[in-house]
């Protein structure tokens, strides 16, 4: 698939105020300036990120209620239920919450929603087993924010809610006690991108400093937080960045025994990166709510014993083969039906149904899809009598409004700028799937169709050293807002040693002017021929380090190639 190469520029003046400051490569500052790193100041939290530069959690609006709310629970023993969303940050928010209560007072519970019985958030049956169960007090993380109506049915139950979330309110807000939301118009908290888990942690600090407790009391599940940074894509900046890095020290030196039984069942031998746990721990929590109960994700990471936490990370190591295996399926069964018919082949959106796939990976399914053919896709199944299913977006296009556009042809839809989800009747399949294409073939620009790169800097073999890669390591843990900085290397000549491995790979041996390298790009064999030409190229990369019996070598990971202008 051809796709559009962006090099980004950054302002000369303050590149070189940056270079003087830090006397560090000038392709660094470039990088760093366009990140909003432009001086000796901010370069100093970025590279070395304090946990004292956390901001206060008073700082954000309600702390004060909630913590009150907390305390008089505690003091008149009443039982408290911790309640949260079945993906990872939910499940690595209410693990994290529910322990730190669990120190303090016993009247104390928690609650996963299932994902195909009562769907996302709040849920009646959730309220109804507290109710039943005389929980007066419900701490909802990661969710409750938009559950207007069922927090209202709540109160008419007597029971209060202290509502912990982060996506964005509408404008009329629940009725709960308080309200942890950054995101709301009227808080002042200075950093508006937590993730449900980072907002938890909040009120843990609030919670520890009113009961004076030590900072181990919080500190301990910053593994969890760093887990919920991670696979919720929020970006890796401010907060973020601080309680991440943290949270990755204490995932490699000392991880929960939950984390610690995943790592080994997928044989993690080296450090662990975010990259890490976004592609091996959160697909594993994540297949637990996919495939059955998230409820079991909770378990793990409440598991003190590391033989029970290897019990419960079993059972998500297992959920995870299946979601794997249908993810698989799914996709092979979807890619077939759109080869062979000529009208799905030449749409400018892709919307597919099967009425046995399984409901838990059609959003996996349509990412997959949008790697193959890249464009707005919807990818429907059977629910009940009604059919259901995830869309997924491509960079830059508002498919929310898209669907939003379709909805006479809905039975419900939710969703935001790159992803939701939507119901219908079986009789308005052919009828979205059309006004879904009309509505993507008038609003969408030509260049969003083509895939992107982002390409931080040009770079020059001789400039990719060792001490070069050291400093890129500092800017860990990458993210949004601080991806893994991408290079561009020009009029590169192949030196006839390259070769194609397994197949579908090349391991390329490169070479401009007196510097040679080697890379490899995975599944890029198509490729092969451009090398062959022996002419110059244009390579666009990210910066690796390759360890082989005791030695260290640079190694490029491959992104793209094409031939040089």
């Amino acid at each position: 698939m051809q796709k559009r190469w962006n090099i980004l520029s950054a302002d000369e003046k303050k590149v070189n105020v940056l270079h003087d400051a830090l006397k560090v490569s000038k392709t660094l500052c470039k990088i760093l300036v366009r990140r909003g790193i432009d001086d000796f100041e901010k370069a100093k939290h970025f590279f070395r990120p304090q946990l004292s530069d956390l901001h206060s959690p008073w700082l954000m609006k309600d702390m004060q209620k909630a913590v009150e709310r907390i305390d008089k629970a505690i003091d008149q023993k009443e039982k408290i239920l911790v309640f949260g969303d079945y993906d990872v940050d939910g499940t690595t928010s209410v693990a994290s919450m529910y322990q730190f209560l669990k120190n303090k007072y016993d009247a104390l519970d928690f609650y996963i929603p299932h994902r195909y019985r009562e769907g996302y958030g709040i849920s009646k049956i959730g309220i109804d087993f507290a109710k039943e169960n005389n929980f007066t007090l419900i701490i909802s993380l990661d969710c409750g924010i938009k559950s207007v109506e069922l927090i209202a049915y709540a109160k008419t139950l007597g029971i209060d809610f202290i509502v912990c979330d982060h996506h964005l309110p509408d404008n009329e807000l629940p009725n709960a006690v308080a309200i942890l939301n950054p995101k709301q118009k009227d808080c002042n908290y200075p950093f508006k991108e937590l993730c449900g888990c980072g907002v938890g942690f909040k009120l843990m600090k609030a919670l520890s400093e009113r009961w004076n407790l030590n900072e181990a009391s919080y500190l301990q599940y910053l593994d969890l937080v760093a887990t919920a940074i991670a696979a919720d894509i929020v970006p890796m900046n401010g907060e973020n960045r601080v309680m991440a890095f943290y949270g990755l020290k204490k995932v490699n030196e000392n991880p929960c025994a939950g984390i610690k039984a995943l790592m080994q069942l997928a044989a993690i031998q080296k450090e662990m990166h975010i990259t890490n746990l976004v592609f091996i721990i959160a697909p594993r929590v994540n297949a637990a709510g996919r495939m059955d109960d998230a409820r079991k994700a909770v378990q793990l990471f409440i598991e003190q014993d590391f033989s029970k936490a290897m019990e419960f990370a079993e059972m998500l190591h297992s959920d995870n083969t299946d979601r794997k295996e249908a993810d698989s399926s799914i996709t092979e069964e979807a890619l077939a039906l759109i080869e062979r018919d000529e009208n799905l082949m030449n749409r400018k959106t892709t919307v597919v149904f099967q009425e046995h796939w399984h409901k838990g990976v059609v959003g996996i399914v349509a990412s997959r899809l949008i790697e193959k053919y890249y464009r707005p896709t919807v990818v429907l199944t059977k629910s009940g009598e009604f059919i259901a299913g995830s869309a997924r977006s491509v960079t830059g296009y508002n498919l929310y409004e898209a669907i939003h556009a379709c909805r006479e042809y809905l039975i419900g839809y939710g969703g935001h700028f790159a992803a939701a989800g939507l119901t219908l009747a079986p009789e308005n399949f052919n009828a979205f799937s059309n006004a879904f294409e009309k509505i993507v073939n008038e609003t969408i620009t030509p260049e969003l169709l083509i895939p992107e790169i982002i390409i931080d800097a040009e770079i020059n073999f001789s400039e990719a050293n060792i001490s070069f890669y050291n400093i890129l390591t500092q800017m860990e843990p990458f993210g949004p807002e601080n991806m893994r900085p991408v290079f561009i290397a020009k009029k590169v000549m192949d030196t006839g040693f390259s070769k194609i491995v397994k197949e579908q790979h090349i391991r390329f041996v490169l070479k401009q002017n007196n510097t040679t390298i080697t890379g490899i790009g995975f599944n890029m064999a198509d490729k092969f021929s451009l090398l062959q030409k022996n002419q110059p190229l244009d390579i666009v990369f990210n910066v690796d380090l390759n360890e082989w019996n005791g030695e260290k070598n640079i190694q490029l990971k491959m992104i793209d190639v094409r031939l040089s202008e």
